[in-house]
């Protein structure tokens, strides 16, 4: 079975400044780490491995430090990583940057399984995952909380619904976005550290790929686009009510009320 695992770096800090003019986040000269969910699906797919003898290719999407996030993918379990980087991909929406990702996955061989977290820490739309499946025309399952069977041609697994957690089975290639606790993520291994230290990464660019076409990609292929980003005004108000516990219960009522809550 071949795995691709698609992984993000994704800022470590909420301290961060938006161009004003792109409406993207400045990510140059901030601490960064791997986007956490992207944590889960590895180790889905480390899980996988370790029972039906499978190879995981790490793909993330992004600037020359963003092979951070693939150094550590190779110390906790990835075979073979890819870095997509190209100034033409900047500032993609997230439409965009599923079309990059497909176009990077259709470069691998044979893949029967792509692996996303259920979203970015710093996007937070859970979009990217399906909207890679839907490029690459192949069935895919979103808010997987459980991975049941694996088969030769299919795997069953548990899904988070609205209201609901339905079982389904689904034939490969197929794509699937897990959720938080589906496993508990291992820590980067010092072994295998030492093992891939010296481990190549492979890199693709726009002219890399079958489609060439820049109008696809960036800013350029993003049909929607950031308004504004700001951050929350900080509140911090605090009002203090004493008395006994029928005044006490009054008050907070009243102050309820006032506030419209109720």
């Amino acid at each position: 079975m071949n795995i691709a695992v698609c992984i993000k770096q994704v800022p470590g800090t909420t301290n961060v400044e938006v161009d004003s003019v792109t409406g993207v986040l400045k990510r140059d000269g901030i601490d960064s780490k791997m986007n956490p969910y992207d944590l889960y699906a590895l180790e889905s797919a480390i899980r996988i491995k370790e029972e039906n003898n499978a190879t995981i290719n790490a793909i993330t999407m992004g600037p020359p430090q963003a092979k951070a996030v693939l150094k550590e993918a190779y110390m906790m379990g990835a075979d073979e990583s890819i870095l997509i980087s190209d100034r033409k991909f900047a500032g993609a929406d997230v439409l965009a940057t599923a079309y990059t990702l497909a176009q990077g996955i259709k470069k691998l061989d044979k893949v029967d399984l792509i692996i996303c977290g259920k979203m970015t820490t710093d996007g937070d739309t859970a979009q990217v995952g399906p909207e890679i499946a839907e490029f690459l025309n192949i069935p895919h399952i979103a808010n997987v909380t459980k991975i049941i069977e694996i088969n030769e041609k299919d795997m069953v697994v548990e899904m988070d619904m609205p209201n609901t957690l339905e079982i389904a089975k689904i034939k490969y290639p197929c794509l699937i976005t897990v959720e938080k606790g589906i496993f508990q993520p291992r820590l980067p291994s010092f072994k295998l550290k030492i093992k891939t230290k010296d481990k190549s990464i492979k890199e693709y660019g726009l002219k890399d790929f079958l489609d060439q076409d820049e109008n696809n990609y960036g800013l350029n292929g993003s049909p929607t686009q950031v308004k504004r980003i700001f951050p929350p005004k900080s509140n911090n108000k605090n009002e203090i009510f004493n008395g006994d516990d029928d005044s006490l219960a009054e008050q907070l009522y009243d102050k309820l009320v006032e506030l419209k809550f109720l």
